[in-house]
């Protein structure tokens, strides 16, 4: 096995025009998959809070279920970068506090590198996590995490000025030292200017075919999600409507008596052997020794006894 990929991989892709293909996980089994079809990053997104555990939107996500989920996903070696989502409050209260709370993610989650929403007003955000040695990836757009401000969930950059501020915001991250850029619900063309821009990569979800890369979230591409499905989701599989039809059949199966068989049980161990019997000891022979008749009779004819 090589050596796991680094976060390098962003800037040399952009340079050489290769696409960058990331995806979200939450666990092991999510990153095992991604890993084995070959993605070349991983994000550990706060839209676990919708997808696993149940929340209307990412908000209610704490960090200590960004650090739980993102050792899950560490521990299963993927072999790529994996990058955790700074949720909603964790950056927002003072530069101590979020550094504190992207080394837990880094030390207790095993991430390389941190996602923050947001351009300018993070500027002091993004300076304290590099003095950390902690690496930023950028997001722009629309920021599931300023949804109540942004009034929904709802395309950004759409008119000159709102485009040219997504630029300005842009070229600001790259000279604050991100080392790529998520661009999230924006019109594709604003996309292609934002990727032609920057000299480091853009990923984009919702943002056309223009960026540099793509990131989708695992349970929108394999179908295992019916909430929210944006236009921008492609669903590669419908794994949530299998699932169903296996669990019903196995329903099914077990009221009808059919599960489990024969080949899923295990019989009893077999009878143990017979202990061997014990022979009793030999008795001598009743036809010699004293005991044996005439014995005395041939001793007074001298057929017998010591010489």
């Amino acid at each position: 096995m090589g050596r796991p990929a680094t976060l390098a991989l962003f800037g040399r892709k952009k340079r050489r025009g290769e696409k960058i293909v990331m995806l979200t996980a939450y666990d092991m089994t999510s990153a095992l998959i991604a890993a084995a079809a070959g993605v070349d990053a991983l994000l550990v997104g706060d839209s676990v809070g919708m997808v696993v555990l149940g929340y209307p939107d990412t908000l209610p996500v704490t960090v200590d279920q960004m650090v739980h989920h993102c050792a899950a996903v560490t521990r299963a070696r993927p072999g790529v970068p994996v990058i955790a989502d700074m949720p909603y409050g964790s950056f927002h209260v003072s530069t101590q506090e979020t550094v504190r709370h992207a080394i837990r993610l880094v030390k207790e989650g095993g991430a390389m590198a941190v996602k923050v929403e947001g351009g300018r007003r993070r500027g002091e955000v993004i300076r304290a996590l590099l003095d950390a040695e902690i690496p930023v990836m950028g997001h722009l757009g629309l920021t599931p995490q300023s949804v109540h401000k942004l009034g929904g969930f709802k395309v950004q950059g759409r008119g000159r000025g709102a485009a040219d501020l997504i630029l300005d915001e842009a070229a600001f991250l790259e000279e604050a030292g991100c080392f790529a850029l998520v661009l999230e619900c924006i019109p594709a063309t604003l996309a292609e200017r934002v990727t032609a821009a920057l000299t480091i990569p853009t990923i984009g979800i919702g943002a056309g075919a223009g960026t540099d890369g793509q990131v989708l979230v695992f349970h929108d591409l394999l179908g295992l999600y019916d909430g929210v499905r944006p236009k921008f989701v492609k669903r590669y599989a419908e794994l949530g409507a299998a699932a169903v039809t296996a669990v019903r059949a196995y329903a099914d199966d077990v009221r009808a008596g059919r599960f489990p068989g024969l080949e899923h049980s295990f019989a009893d161990e077999p009878a143990a052997a017979p202990a061997p019997r014990k022979r009793p000891p030999r008795e001598p022979a009743a036809d010699h020794g004293p005991d044996a008749p005439g014995y005395l009779a041939g001793l007074e004819n001298g057929a017998g006894g010591e010489e």
